[in-house]
């Protein structure tokens, strides 16, 4: 087995082990799951990026651009949020924004672009999940 295919595999374990998580989680453990769900599918179109699979690069940033703009943009409440929920809501808008340009231009640094920013609230919400497993 090639390190593509072990990749691949461990690519679609993750995608498992996210789906089957879903209908037990809690609102913030579902956050977390957009945030790797989004990040896997675009570690994806990286990968069929450099493999010139254009359909499946399409369907990977595709699937990305469906979290964040109907999964993570959509569970902002902007009167509970205020100003953080506005600022997520640009920074998301951007995100999909950029996201369709990599697919548009196949540029492998827009992506990079978005995991990083993804990342760091990504990074946020794990650290909020943290705390609230050492007060319980």
């Amino acid at each position: 087995m090639s390190f593509a295919n072990s990749f691949n595999g461990i690519s679609a374990y993750k995608n498992i082990a996210i789906e089957t998580s879903v209908p037990t989680a809690d609102p913030h453990a579902l956050i977390l799951l957009l945030f790797e769900g989004a990040e896997a599918a675009i570690y994806q179109a990286k990968d069929r990026m450099q493999e010139n699979d254009i359909p499946a690069k399409g369907m990977a940033i595709s699937r990305a651009i469906e979290i964040v703009a109907n999964g993570l943009r959509a569970s902002l409440d902007p009167k509970a949020g205020g100003e953080i929920a506005q600022q997520l809501d640009a920074l998301y808008d951007y995100v999909v924004h950029r996201l369709l340009w990599a697919n548009l231009k196949n540029d492998s640094a827009a992506l990079d672009e978005c995991l990083h920013l993804l990342g760091e609230i990504h990074s946020a919400w794990q650290q909020i999940s943290h705390e609230k497993q050492i007060a319980a």
